[in-house]
This record gives structure tokens, C-alpha cells and sequence, in this order.
């Protein structure tokens, strides 16, 4: 199953693949060469399909609990001055995403999103001190009964180039719900109250929907 972001680039890159396969068969002579460039452009297309795949994950609504909005490494866990909406010391738990990693974003509560604001700026690479700061970015609050605010923020890095968000003001989400995507990029912080108790550790692999960052 493929995430409905990929779903042109897919069909373009398939294309793409095919006709180049054909070229290939029937331009180049030299067998070793052929088959490496053909193998080359396969490799490719598969690499587009793992990016996109959109797999099914059976999460458990909690409202106690804090689940991962993405696939990766948790390589941040400390205490912040959140300066763009909160304006005070949050716990900040921060998931990497490498390319293989599926990127689907995922609310990591339930409750009513009362914020949602896009970001254009840089590409820095993802584990950059300023990249939460300086880079493309969208920021998400969402109002749960049982942890008040908690802001997600979708980060991108040095490959991606654009990300996708469906959090809209306003609207009530579900935990585990897909809430957006990064293409070709990397990173989600997380933003809890200081009371906050984490669950995860440095490094640690992650599955978004699933994999419980905090409880309360």
C-alpha cells in the first residue's frame, strides 16, 4: 500500500523506468552494460516504492499515552524554550527519519488541533541545531484532555522538499490518524509539559502510530 503523496511521482518514475528499460535494450550492445544500466533503473523504482509505502499500523488509543508520529531514531531527548507558540520550557523528544524509513506523519493524540502553521525556509541538514528553527517546517498544537497542549512539528532536511500537512484548525483528530508527510525528508519534534514521563531512550527505534513516547 502506497501513501497517496507518492502517487504521481510513482506513476512518472514507472513510466520513466519502462522507457528507459526499453532504450537501454535496444541501444546498447554491450551486454555487461546494458544490464547494469537496466539494473540501475530498477533499483531506482524500487527505491521510490519503499519511500511511498504507506503500511498499515494497529494503533491503540490512549489518551494517557503519546505515540511516536513517525518511523525513526529518537535522537533528541531534552528540556527547550519553545519560542514560536508556547513561549516557555517544554520537554522536546525529537524522532530522525532516514530515507528508508516510512515518512507518513501520524496526530500522536487525539483531541482538537488548535494550531496549525506552515514554515518555508531552509534545507539544513536534519540533525542541525538551527534546522527546527530555520527549515521548512509546519507546527502542529493539539488540545487533549489529559496533557492540555502538545505541539508536533514536522521538520525538513537536506533532501526533502516539501512537506504535506492535514492538520487544520479547528477540526477534532484521532490518535494514530495520518496527519500529513515529508517528502524526501527527516525529522518530528515533539513538544510535552515538563511533567511529562518519557518512555523512550536515546536512539532508540521508533513506529509511528504505535511506539509510546510519553505517558502521562
Amino acid at each position: 500500500m502506497f501513501h497517496k503523496e507518492g502517487y504521481k511521482i510513482i506513476i512518472i518514475t514507472f513510466i520513466t523506468v519502462v522507457a528507459g528499460l526499453l532504450l537501454t535494450d535496444s541501444l546498447i550492445v554491450i551486454d555487461w552494460l546494458r544490464m547494469l544500466v537496466m539494473a540501475t533503473l530498477i533499483v531506482f523504482l524500487i527505491l521510490i516504492l519503499q519511500f511511498f509505502r504507506n503500511p498499515k499500523r494497529h494503533t491503540i488509543i490512549n489518551d494517557h499515552f503519546v505515540l511516536s508520529p513517525v518511523d525513526g531514531k529518537v535522537v533528541v531527548i531534552e528540556e527547550v524554550f519553545e519560542k514560536e507558540y508556547f513561549k516557555d520550557k517544554r520537554l522536546q523528544v525529537s524522532v530522525f527519519m532516514s530515507p528508508i524509513n516510512v515518512h507518513v506523519t501520524r496526530f500522536p493524540i487525539s483531541g482538537k488541533v488548535a494550531f496549525s502553521k506552515y514554515h518555508p525556509g531552509k534545507y539544513l541538514v536534519a540533525w542541525h541545531p538551527k534546522s527546527s528553527e530555520e527549515n521548512e517546517r509546519t507546527t502542529v498544537v493539539i488540545e487533549n484532555a489529559t496533557y492540555g497542549k502538545v505541539l508536533y512539528r514536522q521538520i525538513a532536511g537536506a533532501m526533502a522538499k516539501r512537506i504535506v500537512n492535514y492538520a487544520k484548525a479547528g477540526e477534532a483528530i484521532v490518535q494514530g490518524a495520518d496527519s500529513g508527510f515529508i517528502k524526501f525528508g527527516s525529522r518530528v519534534d515533539l513538544l510535552l509539559p515538563l511533567n511529562t514521563k518519557i518512555k523512550v531512550k536515546l536512539n532508540q527505534k521508533v513506529k509511528g502510530g504505535e511506539s509510546i513516547i510519553a505517558e502521562s
